[in-house]
């Protein structure tokens, strides 16, 4: 039985299509630059099927600044079947941004020069899908030989993923990311804070819907329950977040899979895609401060363009690493996370295969109320706390039908008739606590330090029926890996 979800202690066919490569001509020096998280570099692609001529896009073009991602490399996956897969990383930086955006958005601290997002995103070969794998930061990673930043010569050695760039830049990044997933590396794309806040304002905002209350002393997200349109300095904080829960960067991740979902939304119904000036607007200010591969310059654009006319967000699937472990212990590099070895190379063969990650369902009801937590995943054991004989089986049943994990041999209380329905459980599962409540209107909840992990569900006089329910978003797992698609993920 799969444990609940909790807050650990102090986390068509059609031939395939090939996008050229093309000579990047004479390329501008390096220049000092963020990374941004992979919702800007992900929307600018979805930019470009606007389908607006070639001078306009070469204009577009000489904004991006240039990385030599791919030289020396050899002994690489073999190309995908027509796809294309674009590696997109955020770093950490803090130079580009004043005084006063830094306390407002709490930017304080020193750069730690080193990855702070990657998403692996696949096109698929008929352009009418893009699967996004997020790729945990502190992942346990092992970088081929290389040679540092500074020219030394260093062997293999493990490392956090996100520590590969501050090692090697780009180009180890890549080797490593290929070494891991066995996925052929089309387009490297890197972008920056600043043009994050400003791509979100260009498009008039992104709106985003939470369950439950979202605060980050960290980052200051202050988001009620309910609809919330995030400005680009929000929207910074919103991705940024880390402090919420006990997921820590897991959960950062799948919020940053949802607000992905959400500016693609946003960007393919409010018109900019088909409105070449807007377009042109908008992708200036995306691009201002990416940097990119050298291969990859105005006619991929263009091609890309033309493929994805008519892409949406149900057009567009969401998924993460399958881990083994959160927290392995690793000398000289702490806690770090494991990928499953059999589980993870099943997801990347389904990349290299060109095949969809996410089961296609169908919506869930209306009626239902929308819980943070997915019912299959919280284990609940019921007692009837009355003397209405038959009660506890009824309930049992009820959770049951609506979803949730019922261990289905509900108990009789012994003592007298209790008055109000109680839910007890170990604070460490007070998500999961709480999405079961919803499910039982006027329920009291109790904390109960180490209990475990099921929760203890009491009936008592008041309860009237089983108020049925649905996670925020339901991953549709296939047996080795979960993905929803971002329809699901958008404010409904």
């Amino acid at each position: 039985m799969t444990a609940p979800s909790r807050s650990p202690h102090p986390a068509q066919p059609g031939s395939p299509r090939t996008v050229p490569r093309r000579s990047a001509g004479q390329r501008r020096p390096p220049r000092r630059r963020w990374g941004l998280r992979i919702c800007t570099v992900a929307s600018m692609l979805l930019l470009v099927a606007s389908g607006v001529g070639h001078a306009m896009v070469t204009g577009v073009e000489k904004g991006i600044g240039r990385v030599d991602a791919f030289k020396g490399m050899n002994n690489r996956p073999p190309t995908s079947t027509g796809g294309l897969n674009f590696l997109i990383v955020g770093t950490d930086g803090r130079d580009k941004l004043s005084k006063a955006q830094k306390r407002q958005y709490h930017l304080g601290g020193a750069p730690c020069h080193c990855t702070d997002t990657l998403m692996l995103v696949h096109l698929s070969a008929d352009r009418n899908r893009a699967s996004v794998i997020s790729l945990p930061r502190d992942s346990y990673a092992v970088v081929p030989e290389h040679q540092d930043a500074t020219g030394k010569r260093r062997p293999r050695h493990p490392v956090k993923l996100n520590a590969a760039y501050a090692e090697g830049g780009a180009n180890l990044t890549v080797r490593t990311v290929e070494h891991m997933t066995g996925v052929h590396i089309d387009h490297y794309l890197e972008v920056d804070f600043t043009s994050f806040m400003r791509s979100v304002d260009s498009v008039g905002g992104v709106e985003i819907c939470t369950v439950r209350p979202l605060k980050d002393s960290y980052t200051g997200l202050d988001l009620p329950v309910g609809r919330s349109r995030l400005n680009g300095g929000q929207a910074l904080q919103y991705v940024r977040s880390r402090h919420i829960d006990g997921s820590a960067d897991l959960g950062r991740m799948r919020r940053q899979q949802r607000f992905l979902a959400a500016l693609i939304h946003q960007t393919t119904s409010s018109g900019v895609l088909m409105n070449p000036i807007r377009f042109k607007e908008v992708a200036d200010t995306m691009l201002e401060s990416v940097r990119a591969d050298g291969s990859f310059g105005a006619n991929d654009m263009v091609d890309l363009g033309q493929a994805m006319r008519g892409f949406t967000a149900s057009s567009s699937e969401f998924t993460s690493v399958p881990l083994r472990s959160v927290s392995l212990k690793v000398p000289g590099l702490g806690e770090t996370v494991q990928w499953d070895p059999v589980k993870s190379r099943k997801l990347f063969q389904a990349i290299r295969d060109d095949r969809p990650l996410a089961v296609r369902s169908a919506k869930p009801k209306s009626d239902a109320k929308v819980v943070e937590v997915p019912p299959a995943q919280i284990q609940v054991h019921v007692t009837n706390g009355t003397r209405r004989a038959g009660l506890g089986n009824a309930v049992d049943g009820a959770l049951r039908a609506s979803g949730f994990a019922t261990t289905g041999a509900p108990g009789n209380g012994t003592g007298g008739a209790l008055a109000r329905t109680l839910i007890t459980y170990d604070p460490r599962w007070d998500r999961s606590a709480r999405s079961l409540a919803a499910a039982l209107p006027g329920a009291e909840l109790r904390p109960v330090p180490n209990q475990g992990a099921v929760m203890q569900v009491t009936v008592g006089g008041n309860h009237k029926a089983v108020q049925q329910v649905r996670a925020e978003v339901s991953p549709q797992n296939s047996g080795d890996f979960s993905a929803i698609t971002g329809d699901q993920a958008v404010c409904p």
